[in-house]
């Protein structure tokens, strides 16, 4: 007979690597519905939309996240209820959000801190802002068969 703490749960791969999530209180994520969040960003391709709309000007040396890296934190973190800013600092080190950005939970390098993320946010103008709002369009249109 199978005990409730040997379940397990299997998601897609993470850059080539096979996820399974268990019950049995290893490396715990602050909130599990992130790589669900990851699975239908990557069939929707939001982010990558989202990222497109920003003009990265940053000088590529000192360059440590990609733009697209931080706009899926951030978009991530707000989905799941992490709206301030300074929640990145607490979730740049847990697993399950590293994961859904594509790095390795216990190994991979951290994701970005609150002043990085905060840099993000005001980094973005007004001509910004109505590409973004153009591709949340794009993106809802494209999820009908035939535009409504």
């Amino acid at each position: 007979m199978r005990k409730d703490n040997e379940m397990k749960v299997h998601f897609a791969s993470i850059s080539g690597k096979k996820v399974e999530v268990a019950f049995d209180g290893g490396s715990l994520t602050s909130d599990g519905g992130v790589l669900h969040l990851r699975a239908v960003d990557r069939a929707i391709g939001l982010i990558d939309r989202l990222s497109g709309c920003i003009r990265d000007d940053r000088h590529p040396s000192y360059v440590d996240h990609s733009l697209s890296d931080l706009m899926r934190q951030r978009v991530y973190q707000i989905a799941l209820g992490y709206e301030d800013a300074n929640d990145s600092n607490s979730l740049r080190t847990d697993p399950g959000f590293k994961m859904a950005c594509d790095r390795r939970p216990v190994t991979g390098e951290d994701l970005a801190s609150q002043p990085t993320i905060s840099r993000l946010e005001n980094r973005v103008r007004r001509s910004a802002l109505y590409r973004l709002a153009l591709a949340f369009v794009d993106v809802f249109i494209s999820s009908y068969e035939m535009a409504p």
